[in-house]
């Protein structure tokens, strides 16, 4: 089977990429920009596969998208290529709507052209995944009940917004057109080869090189973490059981405050690189809340649980200390992110 990923050279792109070339038999044509997330030394280990293809493209480039299904006739696509920070989307917002928005119409419209040029029998097996984010559904109270695939739509920043927009899109593309489509709604993704303007590896490195470790006003907001591998099962998982028109709510039940993540993180870090007279959480900083800050997101998963049987396997135990360990591990990786040198390397296998 051949299997399209946009974005897979960013964080959870590149996971999923791997898993599926590690874990299946599958043939993965990997669909990235290489914008400023987009790092193709997270795929070092796989990028010599004879199963792996590079296309160093845009999704906002309709004729290359279109010469791609052309070329290579996906049997799946999982769209993951979207601009995902807040506060970049804060600043500015334009490139959010570009990409996450048109981006999206862009795959939903070739997707469907290809569709009618190809076989009855290739046509009833295809599917398109397309991966979206929690921050859909806006701010949760304290006491209220986690979000389900049927909770309104609240979006609170430009990103939200975008993605927002991208799921309505697809949406309507499945009940105009009965387009072969999935949506899936996850919680905070964390663990290996994260860009590291997220909260985790930012943590990590900067508390690794005793910098400030910022926190957004007074750190209480709460979030549902989920180990990216558990994600990328699941992702594979929805795939193959999923029906098609539903949404998926991929989530863990692990609500942590954002200071009690950098706590946990700084606690490891003293044990890992001990030193009687300092302990990293000393390096705790409080700043200014960003603008329009949702103070708690968390997703009930009872849906996927039920219907698709998955369960995620990492406790946040064992996945925060394996994510520690990797940035310890892999200096090179987040030395060449800091530089910026990672943004020279296009790749071996690019067509």
């Amino acid at each position: 089977m051949k299997i399209l990923v946009t974005g897979g050279a960013g964080f959870i792109g590149s996971n999923l990429v791997k898993f599926l070339l590690e874990d299946t038999d599958h043939s993965v044509i990997n669909l990235d920009s290489l914008s400023y997330a987009g790092n193709l030394e997270s795929l070092e280990s796989i990028d010599q596969d004879e199963r792996y293809t590079f296309e160093n493209v845009d999704i906002t480039d309709g004729s290359s998208l279109e010469r791609v299904f052309v070329k290579y006739h996906p049997d799946i696509v999982f769209h993951l290529a979207a601009e995902s920070h807040v506060d970049r989307s804060i600043d500015n917002p334009e490139v959010f709507l570009n990409t996450n928005i048109l981006g999206t119409f862009n795959l939903l419209n070739i997707s469907q052209k290809y569709l009618g040029t190809i076989s009855d029998e290739k046509r009833i097996g295809f599917k398109f995944i397309h991966v979206s984010t929690d921050e859909v559904f806006g701010d949760l109270g304290s006491d209220e009940p986690s979000f389900t695939e049927t909770t309104p739509y609240d979006p609170s920043s430009p990103y939200a917004a975008s993605k927002a927009s991208s799921d309505h899109l697809v949406r309507s593309w499945h009940r105009t057109y009965n387009f072969p489509s999935i949506i899936t709604n996850c919680s905070n993704n964390y663990g290996p080869n994260q860009f590291p303007e997220k909260l985790i590896p930012l943590m990590i490195l900067n508390a690794t090189n005793h910098k400030p470790l910022p926190i957004y006003g007074d750190g209480n907001q709460i979030r549902d973490w989920l180990y990216v591998e558990d994600h990328v099962r699941a992702l594979l998982m929805i795939s193959e059981k999923g029906k098609l028109g539903e949404t998926y709510n991929i989530g863990s039940d692990n609500e942590i405050k954002n200071i009690d993540i950098v706590k946990n993180v700084c606690k490891i870090l003293d044990e890992l690189i001990p030193n009687e007279s300092f302990s990293h959480s000393d390096l705790i900083t409080y700043v200014d809340d960003r603008p329009g800050h949702d103070r708690r997101y968390a997703i009930n998963p009872e849906k996927i649980n039920r219907e698709i049987g998955w369960f995620p396997q990492e406790s946040f135990g064992d996945g925060i200390r394996k994510t520690i360990l990797w940035y310890l591990d892999n200096k090179k990786w987040c030395e060449n992110i800091s530089n910026g040198s990672y943004l020279n390397r296009i790749g071996t296998k690019i067509d």
